[in-house]
């Protein structure tokens, strides 16, 4: 029996909610245009979801996900700054969410008076190997946009290239086999569905190189 608050759950689908709506814009700007497309509403709806499910992992008290989402974060500015979206921001808006994962990994690491990092890896309802396993999946499927990120820097513009598909599958196979251990259908059911689109955006890639080929 999964024993979970349903208020949890409910803020957990609610990122999910938003992550599969970038994902869906996405591969809708994609079918459309035949190849990969990422627009700016992609890494707005990004920093949204991710601010949401980094609360999500705060309040299940799951560090592997806060990680996950602290990574990606602080990459989703980056690129709207490259899109030059990012100053569209009212500046304390800006401040706010600078600051807001900071200041809750500081809180979170706070215990007794005394920093204590210990108390980010430690959860009682974890096993230490499925805590590994989840800030291992986590680390993974995160690493798609440290590699996207540094493409986009080299290229100087914000793209979803080959690399970032295939890490997503990967990352995406090791967190359903973690959601499966930790009976969290919230990341069960949003992964799963995910696994579809990254090999949709794989398919577009190669034909497009096909076609640049060819020509």
């Amino acid at each position: 029996m999964i024993d979970i608050p349903i208020e949890i759950i409910i803020l957990g689908f609610i990122a999910q909610f938003f992550f599969s709506a970038r994902v869906i814009i996405q591969w809708f700007y994609t079918e459309r245009e035949a190849k990969v497309i990422t627009p700016t509403i992609y890494w707005i709806l990004s920093l949204s979801a991710s601010l949401l499910f980094f609360m999500y992992g705060y309040f299940r008290d799951d560090f592997a996900i806060m990680f996950g989402q602290f990574i990606g974060y602080y990459i989703y500015i980056r690129n709207l700054q490259i899109q030059k979206k990012w100053i569209n921001f009212n500046v304390t808006i800006r401040q706010i969410l600078l600051l807001l994962p900071i200041i809750i990994c500081v809180e979170r690491a706070w215990n007794s008076n005394f920093f204590n990092l210990d108390s980010l890896f430690y959860n009682p309802d974890i096993p230490q190997w499925l805590l590994y396993l989840g800030i291992i999946s986590q680390i993974t499927f995160t690493f798609r946009y440290v590699y996207q990120w540094m493409s986009s820097e080299i290229s100087k513009k914000s793209h979803l290239p080959l690399g970032f598909w295939i890490i997503s599958i990967l990352g995406a196979i090791l967190i359903i086999t973690y959601s499966i251990f930790r009976l969290d259908p919230v990341l069960f059911i949003s992964h799963v569905a995910g696994i579809f689109m990254y090999s949709r955006n794989i398919y577009f890639i190669y034909i497009n190189r096909n076609i640049k080929t060819s020509d």
